[in-house]
């Protein structure tokens, strides 16, 4: 076919080379080759919590369409085919105002179309104490509506396709039970839960913990706590913001054991910041901003998180520097496991669209780094 463009690279799962050729956006076919000096292949990466990214902001004021898809074409630069735009707690009438512009970016622009995957509303029925609340507006906190949830999917066309809530709040059980049966992932976050919170949460559907180890109080009861009842129920995977920042090397290696590498999911949890030169600025939501030059986002003057400044791609190039595992795990965290509860595939088979990257390994660093990144079958690496 004119036009085909061939790739070759190892693929992380069997460890064996294979060439990909790509034509219009697509796979066309794929053959074996030598894997010896090759980079190695990854699916296009899929992001489960992205507030924003590169001064790109969800939740700042009025969203628009246009907003959104200078958002896409911003991640898929940095290698993610697919992703959850995440809306923090708001009043209802700027959530739905944020998830009609979502929805029409999905539906009429290019970008947008092919990435989003769904919603993520993280709130607004979370913990009002502070610390599990972390930086989401106490003042529109509130308890779970199945009548706010069906005005959501109203506004943005069914499009809600993950909810964060505290089991703890009332009402919270019956609520999550009834998004489950409707299909929409429940996670549990930003919450102040007991142990029995955790397991009923479980038996009404929940699914995920987002971010494991953020969004809780900063001392918690040594045993039992949510944290520990968390890593024990195996009918929830957890997501974990893997920046070097928001968990230590240490406590993230005991999580990754604790779940095993089948039920973590990496993700960004970025703000408009990620990405951004260090210095400082301004956010709606934490006021003064400073970011390091470590990509540290943080609250000026101290020592409070503002939010994550790392892109899923450079969690992955560094995955193996902070947990001691091997790279192809991270590349399993970072696309077959998220893709699971999207009902996705992200095998690179002909037929496919053409949305990979090619990472080059070094092995003295543990570090990777992206030689290629290729979406829709172009090349999109800045």
């Amino acid at each position: 076919m004119r036009g085909t463009r061939a790739y070759s690279g190892v693929d992380p799962f069997t460890g064996m080379g294979r060439t990909i050729n790509v034509a219009a956006g697509v796979i066309q076919s794929d053959e074996p080759c030598m894997a010896e000096g090759l980079p190695v292949f990854s699916p296009g990466l899929i992001d489960l919590q992205v507030n924003g990214y590169y001064g790109h902001d969800l939740n700042d004021g009025e969203l628009s369409a246009g907003q959104v898809e200078a958002l896409s074409e911003a991640l898929c630069r940095v290698g993610v085919a697919a992703y959850l735009p995440t809306l923090i707690t708001a009043n209802e009438a700027n959530i739905c105002q944020r998830l009609y512009a979502i929805q029409e970016a999905a539906e009429k622009l290019p970008y947008s179309r092919q990435m989003i995957a769904g919603v993520h509303i993280e709130g607004p029925s979370i913990s009002s104490k502070d610390g599990p609340r972390g930086a989401h507006p106490r003042e529109h906190i509130r308890s779970p509506s199945i009548e706010e949830f069906e005005s959501w999917q109203e506004a943005a066309a069914g499009l809600v396709a993950m909810i964060t809530i505290a089991p703890e709040l009332d009402g919270a059980i019956d609520y999550l039970r009834e998004i489950a049966k409707r299909g929409v992932i429940v996670a549990l976050g930003h919450s102040d839960a007991s142990e029995e919170d955790i397991y009923q949460a479980a038996d009404a559907g929940a699914r995920l913990s987002t971010h494991l180890g953020n969004g809780l109080a900063a001392t918690l009861p040594r045993h039992p706590n949510a944290v520990w009842a968390q890593l024990a129920e195996d009918r929830l995977s957890a997501s974990l913001i893997l920046d070097g920042h928001h968990l230590p090397n240490s406590t993230a290696q005991v999580m990754i054991r604790a779940k095993g590498s089948e039920r973590v999911v990496l993700v960004s949890d970025s703000v408009k910041f990620a990405g951004m030169a260090p210095g400082r600025y301004t956010s709606p939501i934490g006021g003064d901003v400073e970011v390091s030059g470590n990509g540290r986002v943080s609250i000026s003057g101290t020592q409070f998180l503002a939010g994550s400044g790392f892109s899923l791609l450079k969690i992955v190039s560094n995955f193996s520097i902070l947990t001691g595992l091997p790279f192809p795990v991270a590349v399993t965290m970072a696309t077959k496991n998220p893709a699971q509860f999207l009902n996705r595939s992200v095998d690179l088979k002909p037929g496919k669209r053409a949305d990979f990257i090619l990472f080059d390994l070094d092995y003295d660093t543990g570090t990777a780094q992206p030689r290629d990144i290729i979406f829709g079958g172009e090349s999109v690496m800045q």
